[in-house]
């Protein structure tokens, strides 16, 4: 009887060796990559890990920054993020002829450096406190003397709010931006942005100088998962079959085998083959 070689199972080994101890997280290599208008300062899990180059002195500063850190999952993210102003009235370039309230905005991602994986990125999900307002009678930008006539309000930063343990329940989702409304220049063409990150600030982009983002990210998405392990041949005829000539009836021939998505933590791949009568 004539046969035909089919490849009818594919099995997976995946080798683990038994725990002696309760699991440690792994610790993780990470690279914010942040652009801010006008300065920022980066806290994950509560410690700061960086902060942006130029100071908030600066008058004009739309540089990018790069900022890597090693950290373990569950991330808390913090920033902490300034627009420039030239003193308490909230105004900038006082005494000038463009006497103005500055705006503001800050973009960032995160990505694991090993995958290159994209885990975290600002959006209206993040959680966003204002710490200083300015100036709170907007007309005084007119004024000769704003030092005097500028109202503004501060609120004190809340003590460990970069923590895991914090409760942000109270503080409100951020808001997004365009890129238009932002005014982005400079730095913020540094990097090919995730399509899901997201300009932000607190919901008054102008009067809002200081505030405090937050957002906790629990684990990276395992992209792996969702791709089903494949087991590839050019030779392979009608769905995965092979034909005779690939049989010890035929003319014995190796069939060329290659496998797609195969996990990280798999040791070895074994392939079953049988006959179908043909």
């Amino acid at each position: 009887m004539k046969r035909t070689l089919i490849a009818i199972a594919a099995l997976l080994l995946t080798l683990f060796s038994a725990p002696a101890h309760a699991a440690v997280a792994k610790s993780v290599t990470f690279q914010a990559e942040v652009w801010a208008d006008n300065w920022f300062a980066l806290y994950v899990n509560g410690k700061k890990v960086g902060e942006d180059s130029t100071p908030i002195t600066t008058e004009k500063s739309f540089n990018s920054e790069k900022i890597k850190f090693t950290a373990t999952y569950p991330l808390t993210i913090g920033v902490f993020a300034k627009d420039f102003t030239e003193n308490a009235s909230g105004l900038e370039y006082i005494g000038k002829p463009n006497q103005q309230i500055g705006d503001a905005g800050i973009i960032l991602q995160i990505r694991e450096l090993s995958s290159g994986r994209i885990v975290a990125q600002t959006s209206s999900d993040w959680k966003v406190l204002t710490i200083n307002k300015a100036p709170l009678n907007p007309e005084c930008v007119t004024s000769n003397n704003p030092t005097v006539d500028c109202k503004s309000s501060n609120a004190k930063v809340p003590t460990s709010w970069a923590s895991a343990s914090f409760k942000d329940a109270t503080w409100k989702f951020a808001s997004e931006f365009s890129a238009e409304t932002v005014g982005v220049k400079d730095g913020y063409f540094d990097f090919t942005w995730s399509p899901s990150a997201r300009l932000v600030w607190s919901s008054d982009l102008k009067l809002d100088n200081a505030i405090l983002l937050r957002k906790v990210v629990k684990a990276a998405t395992t992209v792996s998962a969702t791709n089903l392990l494949t087991l590839n041949s050019p030779d392979f005829k009608n769905g995965g079959t092979l034909p005779k000539d690939f049989t010890c009836d035929g003319k014995g021939i190796s069939p060329s085998f290659s496998w797609s998505n195969v996990p990280v933590n798999a040791q070895s791949l074994v392939l079953i083959m049988d006959t179908e009568p043909g």
